[in-house]
């Protein structure tokens, strides 16, 4: 018999009471890189300094709060790309990332579902969500909505990770206790931002270990 992972372990001995799942890495497949490289291909060669899983600029933060519209966003971006791209283009590149959701995915909210109340916590916008649907749809009949308690999606808030007020106003809403609750994401600087409002919370570095870690 082999030795289980410390992280396994460090997880089985946590006690929570409700779990809030990111999306993008941990239920959906996500490549940050094949949007750059999207990107790149339109002539943007410099895009993997203004937008990364780690950090983004203003333009990117005005979307996911909903300051800005989609169509907005696109005409902002189309001055820095070759002549003659069309909008169609734009968000094809942008949606590049989106990547499917394997039906253990599915099958693994119904599990924890049973047990716990389940909530998602997104840092998104509306042409991703677009994207998103369409990989859903191909992994599950259901909507998303049966899946889970509550869906809170930053551009439909105006509040993005890893600000504290989005946990505070999530853990408010559902009159969650902090120190009751897990936080699954991927993103280290989302994980720091749970930690500070007393979440309990697993970095997920790896998109398989999720379904081990309820296994």
């Amino acid at each position: 018999m082999g030795i289980a992972h410390p992280f396994f372990i460090y997880f089985r001995h946590m006690k929570y009471t409700a779990v809030i799942f990111d999306l993008g890495g941990v239920i959906i497949h996500i490549d940050y890189a094949a949007t750059i490289h999207a990107f790149e291909n339109l002539g943007h060669r410099d895009f993997h300094n203004v937008y990364s899983q780690a950090q983004q600029s203003g333009l990117f933060d005005e979307l996911e709060t909903g300051k800005i519209s989609g169509q907005r966003f696109v005409n902002e971006l189309l001055p820095y790309l070759k002549r003659g791209t069309s909008p169609n283009k734009v968000v094809a590149a942008w949606n590049a990332m989106i990547g499917a959701i394997p039906k253990e995915r599915i099958a693994l909210l119904q599990k924890v579902r049973e047990k716990y109340p389940v909530y998602l916590l997104s840092n998104t916008n509306e042409l991703h969500m677009q994207a998103v649907q369409r990989s859903w749809q191909e992994a599950s009949e259901k909507p998303m909505s049966e899946f889970f308690d509550h869906i809170y999606l930053s551009h439909e808030i105006g509040m993005r990770k890893p600000n504290a007020e989005i946990f505070e106003f999530v853990c408010r809403e559902n009159k969650l206790n902090p120190s009751e609750t897990l936080f699954i994401d991927d993103s280290i600087q989302h994980i720091e931002g749970a930690k500070s409002c007393g979440l309990q919370t697993v970095h997920l570095t790896d998109f398989e270990l999720l379904d081990q870690l309820f296994s």
